[in-house]
């Protein structure tokens, strides 16, 4: 019987490692395989407080070997089956399993891409997923964002702060954004954008070099050209890694798991600002739904002794810094909770 069981090797699952480690309750971490998180697949971290310049990965090792000096057991493995419906929490891994008396969930999200040629074997050399991440290494160079939503313009527009041109590559003729997100990207001199067209392959030596697209000219015929530049932005979204907990917690249409926090505050702006509740399809379930959570803790989930932290929950900042944080607010949650027991 462990006292709590984390979930996720990134930032947000081994900042509540070492905080319950700290405080004597031997937490059991799983790490995943590979571990590590979308730290790993980050070349240099500028922006985390306290490290000028790191690599990803070796950030993670530094937050790994901390939670184990203290006393955390790390586990590199995937979980395969969970079982929170009960007081005792299950997770399978390797055949085995594991019963907690708590449990935290920090599995993250994954950038979706393009899965074009050059991506992949560029990632960290000019593509991103994170102009707030990577944006200050492209001052003065030439960039392109891919998508047409709210966080693609957002991209560009963050982006236009330190790049001196910014294409954004649109397969449609216009953008499903929010109005006011495309009006900003319409006035900006640095921003242009190019309609209907799709990424076909990423090219490039050791950096990115040029872009390969197949453009849909007035006549709907496909021509091919290339575009120079020196980065890459794929903002067509994100999944979080919680197919697993699906039918047993309450998580949004994406597959964000729903805390106690957020759900206080989108009831709120539901109830005062006469907003859409967006979390939940149904609103006839909202009331049903609320009774589920606790709202003595901040990061519960709708089960009782589950807490969930990191980019899994937070769909807004997605940043190591904010998913540490949310780690360590995880952390000390669960362990006023096993006081409580």
């Amino acid at each position: 019987m462990e006292n709590v069981i984390i979930i996720g090797g990134g930032p947000s699952g081994l900042s509540a490692g070492i905080y319950l480690a700290r405080a004597g309750l031997k937490p059991l971490i799983f790490a995943g395989s590979p571990p590590g998180g979308q730290l790993m697949l980050t070349s240099e971290v500028e922006n985390f407080p306290g490290n000028e310049s790191i690599l990803g990965s070796e950030l993670i090792q530094k937050m790994r070997d901390q939670a184990l000096k203290f006393g955390a057991k790390i586990i590199d493995q995937n979980i395969n089956k969970v079982n929170l419906n009960i007081s005792e929490k299950q997770v399978e891994s390797g055949g085995k399993i594991y019963t907690s008396k708590s449990l935290i969930i920090a599995v993250g999200a994954k950038a979706l891409w393009l899965e074009v040629p050059g991506e992949k074997e560029l990632r960290g050399k000019g593509v991103s997923a994170c102009a707030t991440c990577d944006g200050f290494f492209f001052r003065e160079k030439v960039v392109a964002v891919v998508g047409g939503g709210d966080t693609a313009m957002e991209e560009a527009l963050t982006l236009a702060k330190f790049a001196k041109k910014v294409y954004i590559i649109h397969r449609r003729d216009s953008f499903r954004a929010s109005k006011i997100m495309q009006e900003r990207v319409f006035t900006n001199p640095k921003i242009e954008v190019i309609w209907n067209s799709m990424v076909d392959g990423i090219l490039g030596k050791d950096k990115v070099e040029e872009i390969k697209l197949k453009v849909k000219n007035q006549k709907s015929k496909i021509i091919i050209q290339n575009l120079k530049l020196d980065g890459v932005f794929v903002a067509i979204g994100h999944k979080p890694d919680t197919d697993i907990f699906k039918g047993q917690i309450e998580m949004d249409e994406k597959g964000y798991i729903i805390t106690s926090s957020r759900i206080a505050m989108e009831y709120t702006k539901f109830k005062i600002q006469n907003l859409k509740f967006k979390m939940i399809i149904q609103n006839e379930k909202l009331e049903k739904i609320i009774k589920k959570f606790d709202f003595n803790y901040q990061t519960v989930t709708s089960i009782p002794g589950v807490f969930a932290g990191g980019d899994c929950v937070d769909f807004e900042y997605r940043q190591a810094g904010t998913a540490s944080g949310m780690g360590i607010a995880t952390a000390l949650e669960v362990e006023r909770y096993l006081e409580n027991l």
